[in-house]
């Protein structure tokens, strides 16, 4: 199982989405997410937020938090361990991101983007201001054929 991060960052009313266009034999093709990837060997889960962000938006976060854990499995890809963070604090400018492009989106839209089902129960979780959660989701395809929801 591999073990990953992924942040959405707040300004004002809107949040930096990544349209996933560019990258090659990858499983968020033509959907929209937030940014982040993967665990780097010795790397904690606060330090690859921060350097995934840093690489993929230019941001050096000032301030995040925890806010749930996703078990992501689908049928033809490796399960998946995500640590979903938010932010609002961070400094720099935003630059290109080699995985596709980077918008900010109105808290109103977003749920009208091409999202994984999936991401619409925990989007809504956190735009609530839920307390910490854990989601279990079982894809098959495109398809969410399984989801457990636990908030603490």
């Amino acid at each position: 199982m591999k073990i990953s991060t992924i942040c959405y960052i707040r300004k004002g009313d809107a949040c930096l989405m990544l349209h996933r266009t560019k990258k090659e034999h990858d499983v968020n093709e033509g959907k929209w997410i937030g940014v982040g990837g993967k665990l780097e060997s010795g790397e904690s889960p606060e330090e690859c937020i921060c350097r995934e962000v840093r690489e993929e938006t230019g941001f050096t976060l000032l301030g995040y938090k925890l806010r749930g854990i996703i078990t992501f499995s689908s049928e033809g890809w490796e399960d998946e361990l995500i640590f979903v963070y938010t932010a609002d604090e961070f400094t720099g400018r935003l630059t290109d991101c080699d995985e596709g492009e980077l918008k900010w989106i109105p808290l109103n839209e977003i749920m009208s983007l091409n999202l994984w089902e999936g991401d619409r129960i925990f989007l809504k979780l956190l735009m609530e201001d839920s307390p910490m959660f854990s989601i279990k989701l079982s894809y098959c395809g495109d398809d969410l054929i399984g989801r457990k929801i636990t908030i603490y």
